[in-house]
């Protein structure tokens, strides 16, 4: 392995690519500890250290953003807004006609959407930014803490230009990121967004299990790091399993020339969906919770029944009912998100067009209707493997005692062996290229 390693770097092309993603990564975490105009960086750690900021979609947030969230810093948005647009425009082709038919243009159509995803990219950035600096602005970013005019204010100059000053910065910082996603994308190696979400996450490793060893001692972190490691085995044992449908491709005659009669197959993979479901779980449980804060009395008087149980079941990881709705959740989201990425009707369509078909199953409908069977048979081991490596953090938060940023399960894990495989296999590919032996040979 190290010698594949340093094949690649000897490899002048490839050499420059890993170089060129390697600077995009450092100019990342760089920015995520650059503090934004006007924040008082001193009094943002005076409330982080007295916050609790491991619930819901905040903890989400700042998972992407490396950190960068309660750092205040001009990354902090990190990625999230442009995965959120990504997943608006994804489902934007099922509601509206238009988008469905650039997604079936091709390359043509694939830039216009991308073009729309970078304008609802901004958009977002815009809408998030002013959200953050309200909410910093008034003491509720980090666990009421650092409001305008107490103690510790996170934004002591509490004037419109300042205000202004930072939701452009916290905007150009999403668009920033965006650019060098696309730019490793384009010029580096791998996804560059996706590259760009695995640095964030895997930068919070050390903290976490330094966490773990201060306040459990090594005998509970050394049986983290074994958990860890068959977690990371089970998940890119189900990352790689995939259902081949053999499909068929018939002769034809154009010409003097015969066409086809080749064998190829419809590869099926297990978890389909991705990370998205437990994103999506995520928020959707998020949301009670947000309600129940906008409920709550100020005054003094007691709150409605209805939000004590909220707080007391549906705000903590480590409530069975929480558990129960999050699993539930994930294995619904999986199926609805597996449902629009995936069209049995359009997939046999294109089959058909071309000359194939599914030996044993006939062309048209039938096709699509065996597809739609096996989708919805694979599409369920999926589902509860999503929801059971989702479940780790919460699971250690009742075990041990750890906070929700557990770093061997749910989405964090998810992202990272995925990404992994995938950034190793584009590396492989290209070195292929060049010699006859790969990075996993």
């Amino acid at each position: 392995m190290l010698t594949a390693f340093g094949r690649a770097f000897r490899t002048p092309d490839l050499r420059r690519k890993l170089l060129f993603t390697l600077g995009i990564i450092a100019i990342f975490r760089l920015g995520a500890f650059i503090p934004s105009p006007g924040v008082n960086y001193q009094n943002v750690q005076t409330c982080v250290n007295a916050a609790d900021t491991n619930q819901g979609v905040y903890q989400l947030v700042n998972l992407f953003s490396g950190g960068a969230l309660l750092q205040v810093s001009i990354f902090a948005l990190g990625i999230m807004p442009y995965i959120t647009a990504s997943i608006i425009v994804q489902l934007l082709r099922v509601v509206i006609p238009r988008f469905q038919e650039l997604h079936q243009e091709g390359a043509q159509g694939q830039s216009t959407l991308t073009q729309y995803t970078r304008y609802l990219t901004i958009a977002l950035g815009l809408l998030n930014a002013t959200t953050l600096v309200t909410l910093a602005k008034s003491g509720q970013l980090l666990g009421n803490c650092g409001a305008a005019g107490s103690a510790t204010p996170i934004i002591p100059n509490d004037s419109l230009i300042t205000t202004i000053l930072l939701v452009i910065t916290l905007t150009a910082g999403t668009g920033l990121i965006m650019w060098m996603g696309e730019l490793v994308t384009e010029k580096g190696v791998g996804n560059g967004m996706s590259l760009l979400i695995f640095t964030a996450i895997a930068a919070r490793f050390p903290t976490s299990l330094g966490a773990i060893i201060k306040t459990k001692g090594w005998g509970v972190f050394f049986g983290v790091l074994l958990v860890g490691l068959v977690v990371v085995a089970l998940v890119v044992f189900v990352e790689q399993s995939q259902r081949r449908i053999p499909v068929q491709y018939a002769k034809r005659m154009i010409g003097r020339r015969t066409l086809g009669g080749t064998s190829t197959y419809i590869p099926i993979k297990v978890n389909m969906a991705g990370v998205i479901p437990v994103i999506f779980a995520s928020s959707m449980l998020y949301l009670p919770a947000l309600l129940a804060q906008f409920a709550t009395p100020g005054n003094g008087q007691a709150p409605p029944e209805w939000v004590n149980w909220i707080q007391a079941n549906l705000t903590k990881g480590d409530h069975p009912i929480y558990m129960t709705i999050y699993f539930v959740l994930i294995v619904f989201f999986t199926y609805f998100y597996v449902a629009i990425t995936f069209n049995p009707e359009e997939v046999s369509d294109n089959m058909k067009k071309y000359g194939g078909f599914i030996p044993g199953i006939r062309a048209g409908r039938p096709t699509a209707d065996y597809l739609s069977y096996v989708l919805s048979r694979i599409t369920l081991p999926g589902a509860f493997y999503l929801g059971f490596v989702a479940l780790i953090p919460l699971i250690a938060l009742v075990l041990i005692q750890a906070n929700q940023n557990f770093p061997f399960g749910g989405t964090s894990l998810l992202i990272i062996v995925g990404v992994g495989l995938e950034t190793v296999k584009q590396i492989d590919a290209q070195l292929q290229q060049r010699h006859y032996e790969g990075l996993l040979r």
